[in-house]
Parts: C-alpha cells; sequence; structure tokens
C-alpha cells in the first residue's frame, strides 16, 4: 500500500490545489487558463475517486478478515470483498496510467482524396458524411473550414472543425480521444459509378486530425515566419468570389506548412481561419517531434504519426470494414458509414490502452 500511496499522493495534492485554483473568480477570468484546469481537474478526479474506492475496499476485507475467525459471516464475505478489491485495485492501476493530455480537446479533421482520381474524391465525401454523422451521434458541434469540391462530386480536400457541447467532465469523453486514431489511409473497394463494366476498384483517401489550439499563447508563432499571400476566390462563395482577392495563403517558412482559405467571403475572417489552422499543424509537429523522443509512445501500436499507414479498408461488396491495427471486422459498412462508429473507434482505444498498460508495466 505505501508504494501506490507514493504513487498517488501528489496527484491527491495537485487535486486540491487544481480546486482552490478554479474555486477562485479571477481564474476563470482567462478562458484558456479555465479550460485547462478543468481539463486536467477532471482527469485527476478520475485518480481522487478510485483511490478512494480502492483505499475502501481494502478496508473492508482488512477488517472482515480480521473477524472472520470469530463470526462466519464475515468468513462468507471474505472471497467477495477480497475480489472487489483486487478488482478497486486494477481500476487505480488503469487510471495512474498517463493519459494523453489532449484528450479532452476539439479538433481540426481534414480528408484529403488521394490514389483514385474522381473515386477517391467521391469516397471522401462519403468519409466526411461518416464523421459529420458520427459527431451528430455525440452530440458535437461541427464546422466546414474549408473545403474543395470535386467535379464528379465528393471533395479533393475538405476541413472541419469538431467540437464538444458543453463543458468535459471526463477527458475520455473528448472529441480528441475518440478521433485521434483516424488519422492515416483509409482504402475503399467498390464499383465506382464511372465503371462501365462493373468491375471492383480500389482507391484510397486520407484523414489527418489535429487537436485544435484553445489559446494562441500555446504555439508561438514569430510573424517573421510567415509568408502571407491574397488571390481571388474560385468555385462557391457568393458575389465575393472572382471580384476580390479575399483568398488567403500562408506559408510557415521554417517548416513549410502551407494553408489555403478561400469558403469566407472576407479577407480577415480566411486569415483568421488559415492562422486556426496552422496552429494546430504546427502543434501537431511539435508533439510528433517530441513523440519521437518519447519511448512510451512508440509503444503504442493504435496511434503512430506515420500519417501513410493504410489503417482500414471500407468493402462495399461484402458490407465489411476492417480496421488493420486492432484486428477489428465487422459486417456492418453500411451502418459505419451513416455514423454508427463507436465500435471501431472502441477497439482502438482498447488496443492503445493495453499497449499503454503493457508500458507501464515493462
Amino acid at each position: 500500500m505505501s508504494e501506490t500511496f507514493a504513487a498517488v499522493q501528489p496527484l491527491l495534492d495537485e487535486h486540491a490545489d487544481i480546486e482552490r485554483q478554479l474555486a477562485d473568480p479571477a481564474v476563470h477570468a482567462d478562458a484558456a487558463r479555465a479550460r485547462r484546469l478543468g481539463r486536467r481537474y477532471a482527469e485527476l478526479t478520475q485518480v481522487v475517486t478510485a483511490y478512494r474506492t480502492w483505499r475502501q475496499a481494502l478496508d473492508d476485507a482488512d477488517t472482515a478478515a480480521e473477524l472472520a475467525d470469530d463470526d462466519a459471516s464475515f468468513a462468507e464475505e471474505l472471497p467477495g470483498l477480497r475480489a472487489a478489491a483486487d478488482e478497486a485495485d486494477e481500476r487505480l492501476r488503469r487510471v495512474l496510467v498517463p493519459r494523453d493530455p489532449d484528450d479532452g480537446r476539439d479538433v481540426i479533421l481534414e480528408v484529403k482524396a488521394g490514389e483514385g482520381g474522381a473515386e477517391s474524391a467521391l469516397f471522401a465525401g462519403d468519409l466526411l458524411r461518416m464523421y459529420l454523422r458520427y459527431a451528430e451521434r455525440r452530440g458535437w458541434r461541427t464546422e466546414i473550414l474549408e473545403a474543395t469540391d470535386s467535379d464528379l462530386g465528393g471533395y479533393k480536400d475538405v476541413q472541419v472543425a469538431i467540437k464538444l457541447r458543453g463543458s468535459l467532465t471526463d477527458p475520455a469523453d473528448g472529441v480528441w480521444a475518440h478521433l485521434k486514431y483516424e488519422g492515416g489511409v483509409h482504402r475503399v473497394q467498390r464499383v465506382p459509378v464511372t465503371e462501365s463494366q462493373g468491375r471492383i476498384h480500389t482507391s484510397a483517401a486520407g484523414v489527418l486530425v489535429f487537436p485544435e489550439v484553445e489559446d494562441v499563447g500555446e504555439v508561438e508563432i514569430d510573424q517573421n515566419d510567415l509568408r502571407i499571400d491574397v488571390y481571388r476566390s474560385s468555385g462557391p462563395g457568393g458575389q465575393s468570389v472572382n471580384t476580390t482577392d479575399s483568398a488567403v495563403r500562408i506559408t510557415h517558412v521554417p517548416t513549410g506548412i502551407v494553408v489555403s482559405m478561400q469558403n469566407e467571403k472576407s479577407q480577415l475572417q480566411n486569415r483568421e481561419q488559415a492562422m486556426r489552422v496552422l496552429r494546430a499543424r504546427l502543434l501537431a509537429a511539435q508533439q510528433e517531434a517530441a513523440a519521437a523522443e518519447s519511448a512510451e509512445l512508440r509503444r503504442s501500436q493504435v496511434r503512430t504519426v506515420d500519417r501513410s499507414e493504410r489503417i482500414r479498408t471500407y468493402n462495399y461488396p461484402e458490407n465489411r470494414i476492417a480496421d488493420h491495427r486492432t484486428g477489428y471486422k465487422a459486417y456492418n459498412l453500411d451502418q459505419v458509414l451513416d455514423g454508427d462508429l463507436d465500435p471501431v473507434v472502441a477497439s482502438a482505444i482498447e488496443a492503445d490502452e493495453a499497449a499503454r498498460l503493457a508500458g507501464a508495466a515493462g
């Protein structure tokens, strides 16, 4: 017990300290700071609750063991109490494994057409609808930031912000906690609408997911490192299209990251949206660099930073969905594409948790 107490005590102290801070009205004047504290408080509350449950279960089992020789009823209860203590111990061990600190964040998700030309763009549109419907099922808000349509339908490239509604009580319920596993290459096998012979084709689309930056101060951007170009918008967008230089392209010179926006009618709005996406991409780049140095994160077999990894296949003729990282397979592709993504995501969460537990034990 002494080892467990030594591991938990600093977290109990941090929880109490954050609780005091959150009780100070001045803290809530800084919305970004209040969100960070609230997210950490919710994470630590799980540890506090699990620790108290474990202590109580252990005390109950110890008390029953002391009284078992004199009272048969305590002897009968003892196996169940010990089992409850073991279960509480396992729960505490799980919550003590460090979580991804970004789990409670909102995300910016990008779907890009890849191999397969027009068919890939159509599939990118199918993936976007899947994510929008999944977000709707979970009660999240969505906002299309930028979209480049394909001639035959679908999207060459589309970016969407997905945000939690209301306050977060458990980081495990966060948007990033669920969608961070979606990054990678998604492969589709089906008969394209342009195929006259009925042959099955294979094409692919890429998905990128970034945790959204809540406070602009989180990511330092030197304005001298930015090259900003403005140009005429093209495609849908209202009267301003092709009449004003409202489209914006921002290049972050040190990293080579380029973000273009033209969906909004004003140059200022497009610039703000572009900076929003740029900050998210820079944060992701910083985290990937840190992950390369972290043995703990390298152990995960699920959440990798290799965006070229083929993670999932969508087979239309067999109505089959298969995740290549977790081994998950089901024959309800139509339901998944309609937003019933929870079982697929759950397989990734469970595999990732198992990898983190193994890493903590090893």
